[in-house]
């Protein structure tokens, strides 16, 4: 095959697994690192509504993949050679305009990771391309880690086979970080980076503005250089002028 895999998005440093709150999600966690490992099933399918923590876990898992193989910790693997490189692939599909032609790009990669499976579902051209990627995963040396909204039989996937084949992967349901949790996490990210971060921002943050935790760190990392640019402390009137700036809508 002549296709390759777009170079889409590095993963960021926040996104590994040291940085990733488990919650009630401690099950999936320890799965999905097994498998960056080799030591664990080499199909995990991840769903969850946006938070959750999908996108996180793959990226950690991409990233751990590689790591292991740097640090020699990868000789346990027994599906590899001892000297065999690990390359790992994270792959946002809803992203990329052509989801088929990045799903026939494995060759080289011993993980990949693939994100918004939802954008495949109802798509023929990539549906058959999934369930043929994954049937040369099962005869090859490539472990899949998938990621999508719902569990495969809700996901709208339209080939029976493909369906039967995602069903068939180590499933976990993701629940989102409840709110004393995320405050929790916003606290430690704050005080690792030397911000102090008062409860009267964290109450104003909660109440009017977008509460997944990806987007609250996001935006935690902007603040804290805007309060460094302007050598101010983060307040609620500190945080309020900021957003305006940057014209971004509070939540309704």
């Amino acid at each position: 095959m002549t296709a390759q895999l777009p170079l889409v998005l590095r993963w960021p440093r926040r996104q590994r697994f040291e940085h990733f709150c488990p919650g009630p999600n401690a099950a999936a966690v320890a799965a999905v690192r097994a498998l960056a490992l080799g030591e664990g099933a080499p199909w995990v399918y991840l769903h969850g509504p946006q938070g959750s923590g999908r996108s996180h876990l793959l990226m950690a898992a991409c990233q751990a993949h590689i790591a292991a193989r740097a640090d020699g910790d990868a000789a346990a693997d027994a599906r590899l050679p001892a000297t065999a490189p690990r390359r790992a692939q994270y792959v946002p599909l809803a992203a990329l305009a052509d989801p088929e032609e990045a799903l026939q790009a494995a060759p080289g990669n011993t993980l990949l990771a693939l994100d918004d499976l939802d954008a495949v579902a109802g798509n023929a051209a990539a549906e058959h391309a999934l369930f043929d990627l994954y049937n040369r995963a099962r005869a090859g040396q490539l472990d899949l880690l998938f990621a999508a909204s719902a569990a495969p039989g809700q996901l709208g996937i339209q080939l029976p086979d493909l369906r039967s084949r995602l069903g068939a992967c180590i499933r976990f349901a993701l629940k989102p970080l409840d709110a004393t949790a995320r405050r929790a996490v916003l606290k430690r990210y704050a005080t690792g980076r030397g911000i102090q971060l008062e409860d009267s921002v964290l109450d104003w943050l909660f109440t009017h503005h977008a509460r997944d935790l990806g987007t609250l760190l996001d935006l935690l990392d902007r603040l804290d250089r805007a309060s460094l640019a302007a050598q101010r402390r983060i307040t609620v009137p500190f945080l309020r002028d900021f957003l305006h700036q940057e014209s971004v809508p509070p939540a309704p």
